[in-house]
């Protein structure tokens, strides 16, 4: 029996938690799943769990010639040694260092999964730049799988590639959730959420406005913080961030120090286990990203049926339908602050979560995405 090798290439440990268990999926489907990723601690036990194969290669996020040449190599190594049938490449760096060495190997089935676009937000030479690697990586690719429709709109109006070379998924994402077992508001055990929602400090007399996601600028941060500080004086409110600073478009000092000490600020850091806990904790999600392929945090929000405010110039735009599962906004504080306060005094507030959990189920269900992946990429 002919079992294919497939090999996906990932910058950081943490992206591999947005395919959930498909890579699990795909192996007890009698695929060989490989997985390249830059050094952690969590590879192999995560190698063990999903049922796959792992090799540590360094990919830095910036460009760095020496380093890139050198994980150019290992990749293509690798996929000599391992009869690699298919190469899926993602995030900029991941994708372009992939879809190099498996042409460089001759490998037939290439696929670049364009999460985003990182000269999005860019000017100048870093816009042009960007913009060069993604057409070139796109270039080198057989197939392009973007995330949203914002995506695939993006690349024929950018030129990034043709038409005929891209497709999306269902209705987007890079494989859906699982509603079922984990982000399903049913599944909470009550006392674990109780002993979490203490050591936060969080009280029943207070609104939670809730966001998931690397605090930068990019993620609109600024914006939310100054919507928060004029909230607080309408109201008993708390500001949940479950998410840490990145060096990258780091915040300034002034909105970093405002986290770190405001009482009614509370930052997590990164969740890697039981983060449905604290879309649990949470009344209303907003995410205001300036720059976002899809917005998978958004369709958990809405999963866990939370009323959610997305901006609707990105990929957030398709995780909710504006006025029923949530509320379009600007990357304004003043949008933020007016949004909130609609949401609040809205008879349709409750409504809005449970619409949001339905439109998840039907279309995110990673289940049914995970079928559509092996029938777009693996079979074709």
């Amino acid at each position: 029996i002919f079992r294919m090798n497939v090999l996906h290439v990932i910058n950081i440990f943490f992206s591999l938690s947005y395919f959930g268990n498909q890579f699990k999926y795909l192996s007890n489907k009698g695929y060989c799943i490989h997985v390249a990723c830059s050094p952690s601690t969590n590879l192999k036990s995560y190698s063990i769990k999903q049922n796959i194969s792992f090799i540590e290669v360094e990919i830095s996020r910036s460009i760095s010639p020496f380093h890139d040449i050198w994980a150019i190599y290992k990749l293509a190594k690798y996929i000599k040694e391992n009869n690699i049938d298919m190469v899926v490449g993602h995030t900029p760096k991941g994708a372009l260092l992939s879809m190099l060495a498996a042409r460089l190997m001759r490998v037939k089935k290439r696929i670049y999964y364009r999460h985003g676009l990182v000269y999005d937000n860019m000017f100048g030479f870093k816009y042009k730049l960007m913009k060069f690697v993604d057409r070139f990586t796109a270039y080198n690719a057989t197939k392009i799988v973007n995330v949203s429709e914002y995506l695939n709109k993006k690349a024929i109006s950018d030129n990034l590639n043709s038409s005929q070379k891209q497709l999306i998924i269902g209705k987007g994402s890079c494989g859906g959730i699982d509603t079922v077992n984990k982000f399903n508001p049913e599944k909470i055990d009550n006392v674990k959420r109780e002993i979490i929602k203490n050591s936060l400090e969080i009280t029943d007399d207070y609104l939670v406005i809730g966001f998931c996601g690397r605090l930068v600028n990019d993620k609109g941060i600024p914006e939310l913080i100054e919507a928060f500080t004029s909230l607080k004086k309408t109201m008993k409110i708390k500001l949940l961030l479950v998410g840490d600073f990145d060096t990258r478009d780091s915040v300034s000092d002034y909105v970093g120090d405002l986290i770190e000490n405001d009482k009614d600020i509370i930052k997590t850091g990164f969740i890697f286990n039981d983060i449905e806990y604290y879309y649990s904790l949470m009344n209303i999600f907003v995410f205001p990203s300036y720059r976002e392929g899809f917005g998978i945090s958004a369709i958990e929000a809405s999963a866990m049926q939370l009323p959610v405010l997305v901006t609707s110039e990105t990929g957030c735009a398709e995780t909710i339908i504006n006025n029923e599962t949530g509320l379009y906004i600007d990357n304004t504080a003043k949008s933020i602050f007016e949004n909130i306060h609609k949401l609040i005094n809205s008879s349709e507030f409750n409504q809005m979560g449970i619409n949001g959990r339905a439109f998840v189920m039907k279309h995110f269900e990673n289940s049914i995405l995970w079928e559509k992946t092996e029938e777009n990429l693996y079979k074709n």
